[in-house]
Protein backbone atom coordinates (compact mmCIF):
# COMPACT_ATOMS: atom_id res chain seq x y z
CA UNK A 1 0.00 0.00 0.00
CA UNK A 2 1.33 3.39 -0.94
CA UNK A 3 2.14 5.97 1.63
CA UNK A 4 -0.70 8.20 0.43
CA UNK A 5 -3.31 5.62 1.42
CA UNK A 6 -1.87 4.86 4.86
CA UNK A 7 -3.98 6.18 7.71
CA UNK A 8 -2.63 9.19 9.58
CA UNK A 9 -1.30 8.34 12.99
CA UNK A 10 -1.41 11.11 15.54
CA UNK A 11 1.23 11.25 18.17
CA UNK A 12 0.03 12.14 21.61
CA UNK A 13 2.66 14.20 23.32
CA UNK A 14 2.36 14.18 27.08
CA UNK A 15 3.07 17.46 28.93
CA UNK A 16 6.46 17.73 30.59
CA UNK A 17 6.54 16.56 34.14
CA UNK A 18 6.70 19.29 36.76
CA UNK A 19 10.02 19.70 38.43
CA UNK A 20 9.86 18.16 41.83
CA UNK A 21 10.40 20.43 44.80
CA UNK A 22 9.93 23.78 42.91
CA UNK A 23 6.64 25.44 43.85
CA UNK A 24 5.15 27.75 41.26
CA UNK A 25 5.67 31.48 41.97
CA UNK A 26 2.52 33.48 42.44
CA UNK A 27 2.36 36.69 40.36
CA UNK A 28 2.50 40.03 42.17
CA UNK A 29 -0.76 41.79 42.81
CA UNK A 30 -1.29 45.39 41.73
CA UNK A 31 -0.86 46.63 45.31
CA UNK A 32 2.40 44.70 45.72
CA UNK A 33 3.71 46.02 42.41
CA UNK A 34 2.80 49.62 43.36
CA UNK A 35 4.45 49.16 46.74
CA UNK A 36 7.62 47.86 45.10
CA UNK A 37 7.75 50.97 42.92
CA UNK A 38 7.10 53.35 45.82
CA UNK A 39 9.55 51.83 48.32
CA UNK A 40 12.79 53.29 46.81
CA UNK A 41 11.36 56.82 46.69
CA UNK A 42 9.88 56.43 50.18
CA UNK A 43 13.24 55.25 51.53
CA UNK A 44 15.00 58.20 49.89
CA UNK A 45 12.51 60.69 51.37
CA UNK A 46 12.71 59.05 54.79
CA UNK A 47 16.52 59.27 54.86
CA UNK A 48 17.08 62.67 53.28
CA UNK A 49 13.87 64.57 54.21
CA UNK A 50 11.97 63.04 57.12
CA UNK A 51 14.95 62.22 59.34
CA UNK A 52 16.63 65.67 58.92
CA UNK A 53 13.31 67.31 59.88
CA UNK A 54 13.00 65.10 62.96
CA UNK A 55 16.63 65.83 63.84
CA UNK A 56 15.98 69.56 63.39
CA UNK A 57 13.11 69.51 65.89
CA UNK A 58 15.07 67.38 68.38
CA UNK A 59 18.14 69.63 68.23
CA UNK A 60 16.00 72.70 68.90
CA UNK A 61 15.55 71.53 72.53
CA UNK A 62 19.29 71.26 73.20
CA UNK A 63 22.24 73.54 73.78
CA UNK A 64 24.77 72.04 71.38
CA UNK A 65 28.50 72.77 71.34
CA UNK A 66 29.76 71.29 68.05
CA UNK A 67 33.46 71.72 68.83
CA UNK A 68 33.21 70.24 72.31
CA UNK A 69 30.74 67.59 71.17
CA UNK A 70 28.35 68.20 74.08
CA UNK A 71 24.55 68.37 74.20
CA UNK A 72 22.52 69.75 77.10
CA UNK A 73 18.73 69.66 77.23
CA UNK A 74 17.34 73.16 77.82
CA UNK A 75 13.67 72.76 76.83
CA UNK A 76 12.09 75.77 75.14
CA UNK A 77 14.93 78.19 75.88
CA UNK A 78 16.06 78.26 72.24
CA UNK A 79 12.53 79.14 71.12
CA UNK A 80 12.37 81.92 73.70
CA UNK A 81 15.70 83.31 72.53
CA UNK A 82 14.61 83.17 68.89
CA UNK A 83 11.25 84.86 69.45
CA UNK A 84 12.81 87.63 71.55
CA UNK A 85 15.74 88.19 69.18
CA UNK A 86 15.51 91.43 67.15
CA UNK A 87 17.60 89.84 64.42
CA UNK A 88 15.12 86.97 64.03
CA UNK A 89 12.10 89.27 63.98
CA UNK A 90 13.66 91.67 61.47
CA UNK A 91 14.81 88.80 59.25
CA UNK A 92 11.27 87.37 59.36
CA UNK A 93 9.81 90.68 58.19
CA UNK A 94 12.39 90.93 55.41
CA UNK A 95 11.63 87.38 54.32
CA UNK A 96 7.91 88.17 54.22
CA UNK A 97 8.52 91.38 52.24
CA UNK A 98 10.88 89.61 49.83
CA UNK A 99 8.37 86.80 49.26
CA UNK A 100 5.49 89.20 48.65
CA UNK A 101 7.53 91.26 46.17
CA UNK A 102 8.75 88.24 44.24
CA UNK A 103 5.51 86.26 44.12
CA UNK A 104 3.31 89.27 43.33
CA UNK A 105 5.43 90.43 40.40
CA UNK A 106 5.93 86.91 39.11
CA UNK A 107 2.21 86.24 39.18
CA UNK A 108 1.35 89.50 37.43
CA UNK A 109 4.02 89.06 34.74
CA UNK A 110 3.36 85.32 34.40
CA UNK A 111 -0.39 85.78 34.01
CA UNK A 112 0.11 88.49 31.39
CA UNK A 113 2.55 86.35 29.41
CA UNK A 114 0.30 83.27 29.69
CA UNK A 115 -2.71 85.21 28.41
CA UNK A 116 -0.62 86.58 25.54
CA UNK A 117 0.65 83.12 24.55
CA UNK A 118 -2.86 81.69 24.81
CA UNK A 119 -4.27 84.39 22.52
CA UNK A 120 -1.50 83.85 19.96
CA UNK A 121 -2.05 80.08 19.88
CA UNK A 122 0.47 78.14 17.80
CA UNK A 123 2.18 81.36 16.73
CA UNK A 124 3.62 81.68 20.24
CA UNK A 125 5.72 78.48 20.10
CA UNK A 126 8.99 80.31 19.48
CA UNK A 127 8.18 82.96 22.08
CA UNK A 128 7.36 80.28 24.66
CA UNK A 129 10.66 78.56 24.04
CA UNK A 130 12.67 81.78 24.39
CA UNK A 131 10.66 82.77 27.46
CA UNK A 132 11.63 79.55 29.25
CA UNK A 133 15.39 80.04 28.82
CA UNK A 134 15.97 81.86 32.16
CA UNK A 135 14.46 78.87 33.98
CA UNK A 136 17.46 76.80 32.86
CA UNK A 137 20.04 79.14 34.42
CA UNK A 138 21.49 78.32 37.83
CA UNK A 139 20.55 80.81 40.58
CA UNK A 140 24.23 81.43 41.38
CA UNK A 141 24.90 82.39 37.77
CA UNK A 142 21.85 84.65 37.73
CA UNK A 143 23.01 86.32 40.95
CA UNK A 144 26.45 87.00 39.50
CA UNK A 145 24.94 88.33 36.28
CA UNK A 146 22.64 90.79 38.02
CA UNK A 147 25.38 91.81 40.44
CA UNK A 148 27.48 92.94 37.48
CA UNK A 149 24.46 94.74 36.05
CA UNK A 150 23.49 96.55 39.27
CA UNK A 151 26.83 97.11 41.00
CA UNK A 152 27.48 100.71 42.00
CA UNK A 153 29.52 102.98 39.69
CA UNK A 154 30.35 100.15 37.25
CA UNK A 155 26.94 98.54 36.68
CA UNK A 156 25.56 98.44 33.16
CA UNK A 157 22.09 99.50 34.33
CA UNK A 158 23.29 102.79 35.82
CA UNK A 159 25.58 103.39 32.85
CA UNK A 160 22.61 102.97 30.52
CA UNK A 161 20.46 105.31 32.64
CA UNK A 162 23.21 107.93 32.53
CA UNK A 163 23.55 107.57 28.78
CA UNK A 164 19.84 108.20 28.16
CA UNK A 165 19.82 111.16 30.58
CA UNK A 166 17.82 109.75 33.51
CA UNK A 167 20.80 109.83 35.92
CA UNK A 168 23.58 112.38 36.21
CA UNK A 169 26.12 109.95 37.63
CA UNK A 170 26.39 106.15 37.86
CA UNK A 171 26.54 106.51 41.65
CA UNK A 172 23.16 108.25 41.93
CA UNK A 173 21.34 104.96 42.63
CA UNK A 174 23.01 102.35 44.81
CA UNK A 175 20.98 99.32 43.85
CA UNK A 176 22.99 96.98 46.09
CA UNK A 177 24.35 99.50 48.62
CA UNK A 178 21.26 101.48 49.60
CA UNK A 179 19.53 99.77 52.57
CA UNK A 180 16.16 101.22 51.52
CA UNK A 181 16.03 99.56 48.10
CA UNK A 182 18.45 96.64 48.34
CA UNK A 183 15.73 94.10 49.21
CA UNK A 184 13.85 94.97 46.02
CA UNK A 185 17.09 94.91 44.03
CA UNK A 186 18.12 91.41 45.12
CA UNK A 187 14.66 90.15 44.20
CA UNK A 188 15.18 91.01 40.52
CA UNK A 189 17.21 87.86 39.67
CA UNK A 190 14.60 85.66 41.35
CA UNK A 191 11.79 87.34 39.40
CA UNK A 192 13.75 87.06 36.15
CA UNK A 193 14.52 83.40 36.75
CA UNK A 194 11.17 81.97 37.76
CA UNK A 195 8.54 84.09 36.06
CA UNK A 196 8.86 81.42 33.38
CA UNK A 197 7.61 78.79 35.84
CA UNK A 198 4.57 80.87 36.72
CA UNK A 199 3.88 81.46 33.03
CA UNK A 200 4.19 77.76 32.22
CA UNK A 201 1.82 76.73 35.02
CA UNK A 202 -0.82 79.34 34.17
CA UNK A 203 -0.55 78.66 30.43
CA UNK A 204 -1.17 74.96 31.08
CA UNK A 205 -4.22 75.89 33.14
CA UNK A 206 -5.55 78.12 30.37
CA UNK A 207 -5.38 75.21 27.94
CA UNK A 208 -7.86 73.29 30.10
CA UNK A 209 -10.53 76.02 30.10
CA UNK A 210 -13.32 74.92 27.71
CA UNK A 211 -13.50 77.15 24.66
CA UNK A 212 -17.30 76.90 24.48
CA UNK A 213 -17.57 78.57 27.90
CA UNK A 214 -15.66 81.64 26.70
CA UNK A 215 -17.56 81.61 23.42
CA UNK A 216 -20.88 81.57 25.27
CA UNK A 217 -19.71 84.49 27.41
CA UNK A 218 -18.78 86.47 24.29
CA UNK A 219 -22.18 85.78 22.76
CA UNK A 220 -23.80 87.02 25.97
CA UNK A 221 -21.95 90.32 25.57
CA UNK A 222 -19.20 89.86 28.16
CA UNK A 223 -16.11 91.94 27.43
CA UNK A 224 -12.57 90.65 28.00
CA UNK A 225 -12.29 92.13 31.49
CA UNK A 226 -15.48 90.39 32.58
CA UNK A 227 -14.31 87.11 31.05
CA UNK A 228 -10.98 87.41 32.87
CA UNK A 229 -12.34 88.11 36.36
CA UNK A 230 -15.58 86.11 36.21
CA UNK A 231 -14.59 83.07 34.15
CA UNK A 232 -10.86 82.65 33.56
CA UNK A 233 -9.48 83.42 37.03
CA UNK A 234 -12.17 81.46 38.92
CA UNK A 235 -11.51 78.40 36.73
CA UNK A 236 -7.77 78.84 37.28
CA UNK A 237 -8.07 78.80 41.08
CA UNK A 238 -6.51 75.33 41.59
CA UNK A 239 -3.60 76.14 39.26
CA UNK A 240 -3.08 79.56 40.85
CA UNK A 241 -3.10 78.05 44.34
CA UNK A 242 -0.46 75.46 43.48
CA UNK A 243 1.72 77.93 41.58
CA UNK A 244 1.60 80.58 44.33
CA UNK A 245 2.31 78.08 47.11
CA UNK A 246 5.22 76.45 45.27
CA UNK A 247 6.76 79.79 44.37
CA UNK A 248 6.02 81.28 47.77
CA UNK A 249 7.85 78.48 49.57
CA UNK A 250 10.73 78.67 47.10
CA UNK A 251 11.01 82.46 47.42
CA UNK A 252 10.83 82.35 51.21
CA UNK A 253 13.92 80.16 51.36
CA UNK A 254 15.94 82.32 48.95
CA UNK A 255 19.62 82.08 49.77
CA UNK A 256 22.11 81.76 46.93
CA UNK A 257 21.08 84.76 44.82
CA UNK A 258 21.16 87.04 47.89
CA UNK A 259 24.50 85.72 49.15
CA UNK A 260 26.12 86.21 45.75
CA UNK A 261 24.85 89.79 45.40
CA UNK A 262 25.08 91.33 48.89
CA UNK A 263 25.84 88.58 51.42
CA UNK A 264 22.98 89.99 53.48
CA UNK A 265 24.21 93.60 53.50
CA UNK A 266 24.36 96.49 53.66
CA UNK A 267 23.61 96.80 57.38
CA UNK A 268 21.82 93.42 57.25
CA UNK A 269 19.14 95.05 55.07
CA UNK A 270 18.93 91.97 52.82
CA UNK A 271 19.44 89.30 55.49
CA UNK A 272 16.53 86.89 55.25
CA UNK A 273 15.76 83.95 57.54
CA UNK A 274 17.77 81.52 55.43
CA UNK A 275 20.88 83.66 55.75
CA UNK A 276 20.32 84.25 59.46
CA UNK A 277 19.93 80.52 60.18
CA UNK A 278 23.03 79.77 58.10
CA UNK A 279 25.11 82.34 59.98
CA UNK A 280 23.80 81.20 63.37
CA UNK A 281 24.91 77.66 62.57
CA UNK A 282 28.15 78.17 60.68
CA UNK A 283 29.53 81.47 61.94
CA UNK A 284 28.36 81.46 65.56
CA UNK A 285 28.13 77.69 66.09
CA UNK A 286 24.74 77.87 67.84
CA UNK A 287 23.19 74.78 66.31
CA UNK A 288 20.36 74.50 68.85
CA UNK A 289 19.24 78.11 68.36
CA UNK A 290 19.46 77.73 64.58
CA UNK A 291 17.34 74.55 64.80
CA UNK A 292 14.69 76.44 66.79
CA UNK A 293 14.69 79.21 64.18
CA UNK A 294 14.37 76.64 61.42
CA UNK A 295 11.49 74.88 63.16
CA UNK A 296 9.59 78.15 63.62
CA UNK A 297 10.34 79.00 60.00
CA UNK A 298 8.97 75.63 58.84
CA UNK A 299 5.78 75.94 60.91
CA UNK A 300 5.15 79.46 59.61
CA UNK A 301 5.57 78.38 55.98
CA UNK A 302 3.24 75.39 56.46
CA UNK A 303 0.61 77.60 58.12
CA UNK A 304 0.74 80.19 55.33
CA UNK A 305 0.57 77.45 52.66
CA UNK A 306 -2.47 75.87 54.34
CA UNK A 307 -4.31 79.20 54.64
CA UNK A 308 -3.46 80.12 51.04
CA UNK A 309 -4.71 76.76 49.78
CA UNK A 310 -8.01 77.13 51.63
CA UNK A 311 -8.52 80.75 50.54
CA UNK A 312 -7.51 80.48 46.88
CA UNK A 313 -8.48 76.97 45.88
CA UNK A 314 -11.80 76.63 47.73
CA UNK A 315 -12.52 73.07 46.47
CA UNK A 316 -16.03 72.56 45.15
CA UNK A 317 -16.84 76.26 44.87
CA UNK A 318 -14.93 77.18 41.73
CA UNK A 319 -16.69 74.50 39.65
CA UNK A 320 -20.18 75.78 40.33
Amino acid sequence: MSSSTQPLVRKVVSPPAKAAGRPRRRPMTDKQFALALILPAAAFLAIFVAWPLVKLVIDSFYDIAPLAGTRRFIGLANYTDALTSPDFLHASLRTLAYTVIVVTLEFALGLGAALLFNSLGQRSRVLRTVFLYPLMIAPVVAGLLWRFLLIDNFGLVNALLVKIGILNSPSDIGWLSDPHIVLASVSIPDIWLTTSFMTLALFAGLQNIPGDVLEAARLDGANYRQQLFRIILPLLRPVIAVALIVRGIDAARAFDTIVIQTNGGPESASTTLSLLIYRTTVRFGEQGLASAMGTLYLLAVLAVAFVAMRMIWRPGKGES
